[in-house]
């Protein structure tokens, strides 16, 4: 059994190359219950806010953390082009939400990431990858972005993701996804098969 608690600890104002947003930072303690020891575990993310979010189900966008690609505009991944796109198309609306969560490598931490790598050059997928490392195909669970919208005091979304798990893990933490828009970029050849292994399975929803 576990319990949480989510405390905002800063908001300050956040100019981008895409326009005026906000920025909030949350930091959630969960409390795991295991028989009479309670253990402490500490996430934390942050919440990039434009306009207008309670009029209409906003924009929104739970991005996990990417350093190969977001920093180092790796083309492994398609999450620096993911998160690009998802900014820009808040920008284009004038109003939503970009989550950026402390999530690398689908939750396994950077180094495994790395661990991971090097199995997906000697022939797995990332699935398989994460899995000989003794991991689940993907390691979030999406408690904490849904805890940071209801803090923003936001319970219904336009949710930019291919997918569906988060769709599923926000609807069940009391957050109603009123539609499910594509958030699809044109891969670099180096990605493409990351991104089928997403599909087949992984189970993510792509157009094309």
């Amino acid at each position: 059994m576990s319990e949480s608690a989510i405390q905002q600890v800063a908001s300050a104002d956040f100019p981008t190359r895409w326009g005026h947003f906000r920025i909030y930072g949350f930091r959630q303690t969960i409390s795991e219950h295991a028989g009479n020891d309670g253990t402490h575990r500490v996430e934390e993310a942050v919440a990039i806010v434009m306009g207008d979010i309670k009029s209409a189900p906003p924009l929104v966008r739970v991005h996990s953390q990417c350093l190969t690609g977001d920093v180092f505009h790796s083309l492994r991944c398609d999450c620096r082009q993911q998160l690009e796109l998802s900014l820009s198309m808040i920008a284009e609306e004038g109003a939503g939400i970009l989550i950026y969560e402390q999530q690398e490598g689908r939750g396994i931490g950077l180094m495994a990431k790395l661990q991971a790598y090097e199995l997906q050059d000697a022939g797995l997928d990332t699935v398989e990858a994460n899995e000989r490392l003794g991991f689940k195909a993907d390691q979030r669970d999406f408690t904490l972005p849904a805890e940071i919208l209801k803090a923003l005091g936001v319970t219904r979304v336009r949710l930019l993701s291919n997918n569906p798990d988060k769709v599923e893990a926000l609807e069940k933490a009391g957050v109603l996804v009123v539609e499910r828009v594509p958030c699809e970029v044109t891969p670099s050849p180096h990605a493409e098969e990351y991104l089928k292994t997403k599909r087949e399975k992984l189970g993510h929803l792509f157009t094309s």
